[in-house]
């Protein structure tokens, strides 16, 4: 067992707003927002038309043109994050480490396009002739595969499909992994894409913004009334710190600690008061051996769903108390929209970037403010500030509720 904390040394970002770690810093810094109108499919007949596309992203500049016709979205997003991370942790992947090295993917709605896709030709062609290159990709773990079979990883791979949490619970289990010592690195993914099945279903049951008031994502901002759906993909790696040490690796954080609670209540409902959330800073802060003032940061899961901004702000007013007002806390889904397993692993790239670059990302959109939330959401702009410890949160309806803190290495 090994009680030391493992280290961040490789980060890959395709986002909304920009592609690459440095570009990505840099576009929250300039509150650069990534939803605009949608182009991967027609909303002529929707009220919400907006979404966080990644639409610069061009699968053969990181992969090459072969092969990619079988590839989903999804695998193609994460299969090039990857590609970036490994890259920036100048980790080669030989026959002699493959094993050493695991993979932990989290997706959560990426098949439901390959789904609808192969159910359709099903339905069409009949089940004889259906096109068995369309089967692979309805499988969850399809993503995380790619990315194993792509750069000849050969030590576990496992795909965690916990919707709003998962990014947050692969960061958890690779964690786990390397203090265990049945693993020296782990590529850690997070990806979702943007598809018209998943439009549909967030539309249909009344989470989008513009079905009701303004298309806008504003955390935190009395407008908010709903999502705008986002896609991207996020890839860390996390090594043993004494093996990151050894290859005299780059390391931009450690961390601390993850936990997480499950508050069950009902299916697509919000727990009231959000004990599990209260509970999952609570024992991450304590698992960091860090006091309430010692979080320089807050990365915020707020996503412009009234609820969920206002149960997590009245969260972190129970866990910080005295210092809630102090801290800053900021959404990045007001630039990058709701990517749902992907948005962990997005917030926790940007935490990096706010410890490398001593800023604070801001929370764009905020114009009205209102007696329940009323902390500092760092409005607008982004805030030149030295930051040591980050506490990220991801939760959503259902009962599921992550917490991490990170810190500066």
């Amino acid at each position: 067992m090994n009680n030391s904390n493992p280290v961040i040394t490789g980060i890959g970002v395709i986002a909304p707003n920009a592609i690459g770690k440095d570009d990505f810093w840099q576009a929250l810094k300039k509150a650069s927002s990534g939803i605009k109108p949608i182009s991967l499919f027609d909303t002529t007949y929707f009220k919400a038309k907006t979404a966080g596309e990644c639409k610069d992203f061009k699968p053969e500049d990181y992969l090459g043109s072969k092969g990619l016709r079988n590839l989903d979205r999804s695998t193609m997003l994460v299969c090039s994050a990857a590609k970036l991370a490994l890259e920036d942790a100048k980790l080669e992947i030989t026959d002699d480490s493959a094993y050493d090295v695991g993979v932990v993917t989290a997706t959560t709605l990426s098949i439901s396009a390959d789904l609808a896709k192969f159910s359709k030709e099903e339905a069409q062609v009949g089940a004889r002739f259906v096109n068995p290159a369309l089967f692979p990709p309805t499988t969850m773990n399809f993503p995380s595969s790619q990315l194993s079979i792509r750069y000849k990883i050969k030590g576990f791979n496992t795909t965690i499909s916990t919707g709003y949490t998962a990014g947050l619970d692969a960061l958890k289990y690779a964690v786990e992994f390397i203090r265990a010592g049945r693993a020296k690195r782990v590529v850690i993914a997070g990806v979702e894409s943007l598809s018209f099945s998943n439009f549909v279903g967030f539309y249909k049951v009344g989470f989008l913004a513009g079905i009701k008031g303004e298309e806008i994502s504003c955390p935190f901002d009395k407008r908010h009334n709903g999502i705008v759906l986002g896609e991207g993909a996020g890839v860390v790696i996390l090594e043993d710190e004494q093996e990151a040490l050894k290859r005299k690796a780059n390391i931009y954080a450690k961390v601390l600690s993850v936990a997480n609670s499950f508050d069950a209540y009902r299916a697509v409902k919000y727990t009231p008061q959000a004990i599990g959330l209260q509970r999952s800073m609570g024992v991450s802060l304590s698992h960091a051996g860090l006091g309430e003032e010692d979080i320089d940061y807050i990365s915020a899961s707020a996503n412009s769903v009234a609820q969920h901004d206002e149960l997590e702000t009245e969260a972190i007013k129970k866990v910080f108390n005295i210092y809630a007002k102090n801290i800053p806390v900021s959404s990045i889904k007001s630039m990058l929209g709701e990517s749902v397993s992907a948005s962990g692993l997005l917030q926790l790239a940007a935490s990096i970037g706010a410890i490398k670059e001593g800023f604070i990302p801001p929370t764009i959109n905020y114009q009205q403010k209102y007696d329940i939330c009323d902390l500092n959401y760092v409005p607008n702009k982004a805030k030149s500030q030295a930051v040591n410890n980050v506490l990220i949160n991801n939760f959503g309806p259902g009962g599921s509720n992550t917490t991490a803190v990170i810190a500066k290495y």
